[in-house]
């Protein structure tokens, strides 16, 4: 009688390399998933600081407006409380800009300039009521051409009041 169930040491051999395959695509598969959780991680962090960068510039921009517009108003008085002043323009960073002036009471004047390459919006508001001054200054990450299109663009304010 014969025994149909021997085997060599060769059959099993045999029957152990698929097993190896699937075993090498599976380490290699989690390897592959690991390195991409890795790199989307890194890719977040990356968007992450630069948007904290970018908020930094667009702060800076707006303080660096502020106390601009302040300079003009405690120094010469630039900004008209009732009746358009004489003198429209002022300098900010080597720029001189022209006022927009409108209203009665409140007399709003508003400029817009780019320090360092990024833009500046200021409204300074003159009141007979107190607060008598509000200087609003808008900063922003990118250029002035670009805020209106950019989605990347961030703004900051800052306000100041006396």
């Amino acid at each position: 009688m014969k025994n149909n169930f021997q085997f060599s040491i060769f059959d099993f051999q045999k029957t152990e390399r698929g097993f190896t395959l699937l075993l090498a695509a599976l380490v290699a598969s989690l390897v592959l998933s690991i390195g991409l959780a890795i790199v989307s991680i890194a890719r977040k962090s990356v968007n992450l600081s630069s948007i904290g960068r970018d908020s930094q510039f667009a702060f800076y921009t707006a303080d660096t407006a502020s106390e601009c517009a302040l300079y003009w108003d405690i120094r010469y008085g630039r900004f008209p409380t009732t009746t358009p002043a004489a003198e429209t323009e002022v300098t900010c960073d080597g720029e001189t800009e022209t006022l927009a002036v409108s209203g009665s009471d409140p007399v709003i004047s508003t400029f817009e300039y780019e320090p360092n390459g990024r833009c500046a919006q200021v409204t300074v508001t003159k009141s007979t009521t107190n607060p008598r001054t509000l200087i609003r200054a808008d900063g922003y990450s990118m250029d002035c051409a670009a805020i209106a299109t950019n989605p990347r663009t961030l703004q900051r304010s800052v306000e100041i009041r006396y």
